[in-house]
């Protein structure tokens, strides 16, 4: 299941993230919803359920934790009947300064990182200044994704400049599953903190 592009939107509310993934149309705007995740905050083991449709009458895929509240957590991505389909990890240690994540689907591993490094350390000192560091992050930020075996692109996820997180992803690997670059390109905002 290729999908070539796709945007991401995430809508907050009290106590579950929504993030919508829409299909982008011919001339480049949103189209048709394909997913609608859902991430529950304060979680012992990181879950995250996308589903068919905004009534969440049938769950389509998901990526689950396999180890509890770990900076370093390997996460499987799931089909609807709970069959795997890929897996991606943070690189603990290559991200201190610059976030750095494996992907991995059958016959295809890839590695992402921040696109500035400049950016990422202005992101950590963020974090760090008192009261400042309480106010959402205003840097623009993107990732890119390329294979390890042959450095070709794998997956770009690219955040425009809005009040709620958007981000615009492309998939120019047809290797990589949708179900995979989606549960990627949400977990880089859901978990990006960690």
């Amino acid at each position: 299941m290729a999908v070539p592009a796709f945007f991401v939107s995430q809508r907050v509310t009290m106590m579950v993230n929504r993030y919508e993934i829409r299909a982008a149309a011919p001339d480049g705007s949103e189209g048709q919803l394909l997913a609608l995740a859902e991430q529950k905050r304060m979680k012992l083991k990181e879950e995250v359920v996308f589903f068919a449709d905004e009534a969440k009458s049938r769950p389509v895929f998901s990526f689950k934790a396999r180890q509890r509240l770990d900076t370093s957590a390997q996460h499987d991505v799931f089909d609807e009947h709970g069959a795997p389909l890929g897996m991606f990890s943070k690189q603990f240690g290559a991200s201190l300064l610059r976030s750095t994540w494996n992907l991995e689907v059958p016959g295809l591993s890839a590695r992402g990182q921040e696109r500035r490094p400049a950016i990422a350390v202005l992101r950590r000192v963020w974090d760090l200044v008192p009261i400042v560091g309480d106010v959402p992050v205003p840097f623009v930020f993107h990732f890119d994704f390329v294979d390890t075996a042959t450095g070709a692109p794998v997956l770009t996820s690219e955040r425009k400049k809005s009040v709620r997180d958007r981000y615009t992803v492309t998939v120019p690997d047809p290797r990589l599953d949708f179900r995979v670059a989606a549960a990627m390109a949400v977990a880089l905002d859901a978990l990006q903190s960690r």
